[in-house]
């Protein structure tokens, strides 16, 4: 059933306040550029051992004499595989451009991760692209796809899940276990020396290898720049994002038909047109169309959220976005990672700039199925000085915190950090990448991906994405004040 505009004027009108809250239980609600004001006050009372941070967050980042990873007192890093360095299984070296990232539990006490490799175009361009597994190729001229990793007890094992695919950018876990990834690419064959089709999604199984054989593309879900993807686990809707601009891209509902349910390898099973494809529409209080996210510049920004039918979702011809004219759905800059968490979806936003109607550095939604409203939870003002250490700008993957809030990886100008974000919208930083690319008069930081938990909440596993390296944090986590 449609949610119409005049129906979300009238709840409006009706409830007052009420509907700016909608949804907002535990927001992350910070101003334009508050999110610069973190906690990092050294002079805060630590223990005896020197490991604990009374007050939001953990600290002060200390410098890593490695040049790799800056982290708060009583917190260490471990190396899980570094491309062109650890080696997999068939002893070809990890692949590099590690993106998008997510654990399961694997057998015996093991952690088992799905790492995408984020690599565009034909494989003679990158030094080492993901290794043409027999019978887990897409299509043998494309460079990216996923690796398994398996962690246990200091041991680690690494293998090609799928191959063959392109720009294998973010994606999501399922709740029967298995990894959705996403192509950010809408290569067609014949185009950029691929030989098959691009931009789908495909499904890997961590802990069935068999599962994986003859990799078969969820046309279902339409054929765009994919970035990632959520299972709302009560209804079985996929949310999906799409990283696209010229026109921006837009924020997308599959509902699966009628009689489906899901489960392990089930979505290869349906038909390339199976269920419906929708992008979304937005609307304000007041029943005004809302043409572009950009326009919320106040968090607690609350839009009614309906639903319109992708026209042809293979984009045979017209890219899907493209598919619709100027006031029929709802677009935004750079719609990147999501995270399935207190019954709904946090969705970023990574920037806006002077294709959008209303620049800013940063925003991260939460639609609420339920009432069918987007809020505006976190909004990052235009940073004045990337270079500088100490603000944030740019989120892009992002996972719920086991211990409140959000943890975001930052993929923005100059500095880059993995960053949390309390209940109330304070920040504060977890980690700082030190490995500098460019020149000391001229720094360049590689941004980071693939932010996740282990499934028992122990360690925080996350990729600095060039030249490739996963990395293991662990430490005195601890549960976050509202702030």
């Amino acid at each position: 059933m449609s949610l119409t505009r005049r129906d979300f004027a009238r709840k409006s009108a009706i409830t007052g306040a009420g509907v700016a809250l909608a949804g907002s239980v535990g927001a992350l609600a910070t101003a334009p550029n508050a999110l610069a004001a973190t906690d990092t006050d050294g002079t805060e009372a630590r223990s005896a051992h020197g490991d604990h941070h009374h007050g939001v967050g953990y600290g002060p980042l200390i410098a890593d004499p490695d040049g790799i990873l800056a982290l708060p007192a009583g917190f260490a890093y471990e190396i899980v595989t570094y491309s062109g360095r650890t080696k997999l299984e068939s002893g070809e070296f990890t692949p590099s451009n590690h993106d998008g990232t997510s654990t399961f539990d694997g057998p015996r006490g093991a952690t088992l991760l799905v790492n995408n490799h984020e690599l565009k175009g034909p494989r003679a361009n990158w030094e080492y692209p993901v290794p043409l597994t027999e019978g887990l190729v897409y299509d043998p001229a494309a460079a990216g796809g996923c690796t398994v990793v398996e962690v246990r007890r200091g041991h680690v094992a690494e293998w090609v899940g799928i191959a063959g695919t392109s720009t294998n950018c973010a994606g999501g876990n399922t709740p029967w276990g298995t990894w959705l990834t996403c192509e950010e690419t809408e290569d067609k064959a014949g185009q950029n020396g691929m030989t098959r089709d691009h931009g789908y999604v495909f499904e890997v199984d961590p802990a069935d290898r068999r599962a994986n054989r003859d990799p078969k593309p969820v046309k279902a879900l339409g054929r765009y720049a994919h970035e990632a993807v959520v299972v709302d686990p009560r209804h079985g809707h996929l949310y999906l994002t799409e990283d696209a601009a010229g026109p921006n891209g837009l924020f997308y509902r599959w509902t699966p038909p009628e009689g489906f349910r899901h489960g392990r390898g089930r979505l290869r099973t349906l038909a390339d047109d199976a269920g419906v494809l929708q992008a979304f529409k937005c609307f304000d209080s007041g029943g005004k169309f809302v043409d572009d996210l950009s326009r919320a510049t106040k968090t607690g920004t609350v839009y009614g959220v309906d639903w319109v039918d992708v026209p042809d979702r293979d984009a045979r011809t017209v890219s899907t976005r493209k598919q619709f004219t100027d006031g029929q759905i709802t677009r935004a800059r750079k719609l990147e990672g999501m995270w399935w968490g207190d019954g709904g979806v946090y969705v970023v936003s990574s920037f806006a700039r002077a294709e959008s109607p209303v620049q800013h550095d940063g925003q991260v939604w939460f639609y609420d199925p339920r009432r069918r409203t987007l809020t505006l939870k976190v909004l990052f003002g235009v940073n004045p000085d990337p270079s500088a250490d100490g603000a944030f700008d740019g989120p892009d993957n992002i996972t719920v915190s086991p211990y409140g809030g959000l943890v975001i990886a930052e993929d923005g100008e100059g500095v880059q950090h993995l960053f949390g974000a309390t209940e109330s919208g304070r920040t504060y930083p977890i980690a700082r990448n030190e490995m500098n690319m460019g020149t000391a008069e001229e720094p360049e930081y590689s941004e980071f991906t693939g932010v996740t938990f282990s499934p028992d909440g122990r360690t925080l596993f996350a990729n600095i994405q060039t030249p490739g390296i996963m990395l293991a944090i662990t430490g005195p986590w601890k549960r976050q004040k509202r702030g």
